[in-house]
């Protein structure tokens, strides 16, 4: 018993010693979230030069699950290397990472309840999103603020609430990154998009054939579901599908600056 208190010991020791794998341009602020009667740890990365570029304005891309985006010491199973992946890129954007609220992620992220897991309070988060948050980044950096210049993205439940974000409020986001999409968690997201006029946001899906018996299926019945509402044509939507792909950050880490630049910025 004392050699496994010690062994737990140590390994907290270590975690508690683990370095912050984040860049200089990344920064945290906290933001009352009256919507979801609670405060928000917002992550911001800024590209190279903002400070020096003082008349310049960026596009902003808003990412859910901020733990796992910046920094190996809070994500929970690796991280996005979000900052690094744009630094190398020298991309002229912002990103607004956005932590997730650990036992209310379930809730927050998913628009419609699922019968065993619950949830179904992403129209206040979202709202959280386009009422508060928007309001404040635009107050206090350089930012782009049409719709063709906002990115909303995220992967699995994150990847649910960006793609069904996107569409109810397409006057604030002109485009969505969709990663490993849990569509499955309620079938009311198909209704959902039935019921909308012409879909003009541009959407960038991306799943691996790994991650579980209907992931594909369910993304090529949403992919062929949208192609209802806009032109194929037009090319508005881009879906990829990664052979041995599995459900995790590695997969979203590897994809995550090829869906940047295919959505534009």
């Amino acid at each position: 018993m004392k050699k496994i208190f010690l062994i737990i010991l140590l390994l907290l020791t270590f975690i508690g010693k683990a370095q912050s794998t984040a860049s200089k341009n990344v920064s945290t602020f906290t933001i009352e979230a009256p919507q979801l009667n609670t405060s928000k740890k917002i992550w911001i990365y800024l590209p190279e030069n903002y400070s020096k570029n003082i008349q310049k304005k960026y596009s902003v891309i808003y990412i859910h699950d901020a733990q796992n985006l910046f920094d190996a010491k809070t994500s929970y199973s690796g991280e996005w290397n979000v900052d690094e992946k744009l630094d190398s890129l020298k991309a002229k954007v912002i990103v607004v990472g956005i932590e997730h609220g650990n036992e209310k992620r379930i809730d927050e992220l998913t628009p419609f309840k699922n019968e065993k897991y619950g949830g179904g309070n992403a129209d206040n988060y979202i709202e959280f999103i386009v009422k508060t948050l928007k309001p404040h980044i635009d107050k206090n950096y350089r930012t782009k603020t049409k719709a063709k210049n906002t990115i909303l993205f995220g992967s699995s439940l994150g990847g649910l609430v960006s793609y069904y974000g996107a569409l109810k409020y397409p006057e604030v986001f002109g485009k969505a990154g969709v990663f490993s999409p849990s569509f499955w968690f309620s079938p009311e997201i198909y209704t959902f998009t039935e019921k909308q006029p012409k879909i003009k946001t541009k959407i960038y899906f991306l799943c691996g054939d790994k991650e579980s018996d209907d992931m594909v299926n369910d993304l090529t019945k949403m992919k062929r579901l949208l192609d209802t509402k806009r032109c194929y044509c037009l090319h508005l939507d881009k879906t990829k599908i990664v052979k041995g792909g599995e459900h995790n950050e590695k997969l979203w880490r590897d994809h995550f600056a090829e869906a940047i630049l295919w959505l534009g910025y």
